[in-house]
């Protein structure tokens, strides 16, 4: 199991079209994919709701945790999605 943080760069954080693009890129992976903020509870990173419902804003450090055969190639591509502002 891994662990790596990044801060959401994006102005409008993980919002409706962040969270479908997030959650797509989370499903290509057989790893366990959580995220949560530095203080909060972790949520499954495949489910959109649970990513919306995670309230990641502008500049809130986002916990990425992977568990699985592929579970550094999974964290790494999604710390870069969040770093990349989702293209906004």
């Amino acid at each position: 199991m891994i662990e790596r943080g990044t801060i959401v760069v994006n102005p409008t954080g993980l919002h409706a079209r962040p969270a479908v693009q997030f959650a797509a890129c989370a499903k290509k992976y057989k790893s366990k994919i959580m995220i949560r903020q530095a203080d909060g509870n972790p949520v499954n990173a495949k489910s959109i709701v649970m990513l919306l419902s995670c309230g990641l804003h502008l500049g809130d450090k986002a916990i990425i945790i992977a568990e699985g055969e592929d579970e550094n190639e999974a964290a790494d591509t999604l710390i870069k999605l969040i770093e990349s502002g989702f293209g906004e």
